[in-house]
């Protein structure tokens, strides 16, 4: 459990430099609300990674039952069913 929490941090710290600078590339996401699939691909990649999600809290909560292939990115496909079918 420690371990997944450092590794959460870790992959926040490049986040809290961007917001501390005011990132206009990507909107933040309203607590409670969930971005859509292009404003949360940051570096538009064509897939979500933890880091970028973490822009959702839902999609946070949801990102490992969502990740159906297991390779740590939730492609389109991926998000839709997340949203479709949210995750308990």
């Amino acid at each position: 459990m420690n371990k997944l929490l450092a590794a959460a941090v870790v992959a926040l710290i490049p986040l809290a430099g961007s917001a501390a600078e005011g990132d206009k590339t990507r909107p933040a996401t309203p607590a409670g609300q969930s971005g859509t699939f292009e404003t949360l691909d940051a570096n538009k990649d064509g897939r979500i990674s933890m880091p970028e999600a973490s822009a959702d809290p839902k999609l946070v909560e949801s990102f490992s039952a969502a990740d159906k292939n297991g390779d740590g990115y939730l492609d389109n496909a991926e998000f839709d069913n997340s949203i479709a079918k949210p995750q308990k």
